[in-house]
């Protein structure tokens, strides 16, 4: 039966203009994408933003304004039966941001990727003027990178 998979996703921009992004390598796969992850039943879409932050870097944000909702049909990269709904806000955090962060991409150690079923992510800053959508890897993160960089 196809359920509907509900993620949402911040996009957090520091004083240099850098958006936040994390290198995952998620059961053998490289992907890189923007913070954020499943919204649990009985959870709002803001409170689980501030939740999967605080989970997966330490940082507690503040859910700025709604960026975009997912418009078009997305099927799931993991679960074929499953539609992926993605939502992103803008998200704010203190400066400077005590995060440590990687300078190049999937900086991940051996540790990190000998389980190939394993789940690993680093974090990395990418500089506004290097922005693109080949910056990540997943089709609605590229469509949210080109309507950022338009805006």
């Amino acid at each position: 039966m196809p359920l509907f998979n509900i993620r949402v996703y911040g996009i957090l921009l520091d004083s240099q203009q850098r958006l936040l992004v994390s290198d995952e390598f998620i059961r053998g796969a490289y992907i890189t994408k923007l913070p954020g992850g499943g919204l649990e039943f009985g959870e709002g879409t803001r409170d689980c933003l501030k939740r999967e932050f605080k989970e997966e870097t330490g940082l507690d944000v503040t859910i700025g304004e709604h960026f975009y909702t997912t418009d078009f049909f997305q099927i799931s990269a993991f679960n074929q039966k499953d539609q992926i709904i993605s939502i992103y806000y803008r998200v704010h955090a203190e400066e400077p941001i005590p995060l440590e962060t990687k300078t190049k991409a999937f900086d991940l150690s051996p540790e990190q990727t000998s389980n190939p079923n394993g789940e690993s992510e680093v974090f990395r800053w990418v500089h506004w003027n290097e922005l693109n959508a080949d910056a990540v890897t997943l089709p609605i993160d590229k469509v949210v990178i080109e309507l950022l960089k338009k805006r």
